[in-house]
């Protein structure tokens, strides 16, 4: 318990204020994709039909799974509410389509959304392990008074 805690202390000591940033913008992104999930639900459903990961009966029950995760997990990681466990969340749908989806497409035409997905999955690892931040609705001041008892 006391190593998690050093850890803790040591994020909080040295994160970078252009980290929350990129936070920032990867839950804004997220929630982008989602709204365009919903937006084009039938383009949605038919690119989930053409990976044949997901059969007929539940294909509706998943797209809107991911159009929920996507919005709500990214409006949590772009308030720092929570960033842990909507990454964690959203982590085996970026999965799926970094590996499933997109890599199945031609990937060096221009505008494809394999490189996007492949920076949304690497960023929700990063906020997986580094948390929400200096910019977040959850930081508090405790991390900054624990460093001055420590000195």
């Amino acid at each position: 318990m006391e190593l998690l805690s050093q850890v803790k202390l040591w994020g909080d000591r040295h994160h970078p204020k252009w980290l929350d940033y990129f936070r920032i913008v990867l839950g804004m992104i997220l929630i982008w994709k989602g709204v365009s999930f919903a937006l084009n639900l039938s383009a949605f459903t038919a690119l989930m039909t053409q990976s044949r990961l997901v059969t007929a009966v539940s294909l509706s029950i998943v797209a809107h799974i991911i159009i929920v995760l996507h919005v709500i997990g990214g409006l949590f990681i772009v308030l720092g509410s929570h960033t842990r466990t909507s990454c964690l969340l959203n982590l085996p749908v970026l999965l799926v389509a970094v590996f499933f989806v997109n890599l199945s497409h031609n990937i060096f035409k221009p505008y494809a959304e394999f490189w996007l997905s492949c920076t949304v999955l690497v960023g929700l690892i990063c906020f997986l392990i580094e948390g929400d931040g200096i910019i977040s609705v959850e930081h508090t001041k405790e991390g900054d008074q624990s460093v001055a008892h420590s000195r």
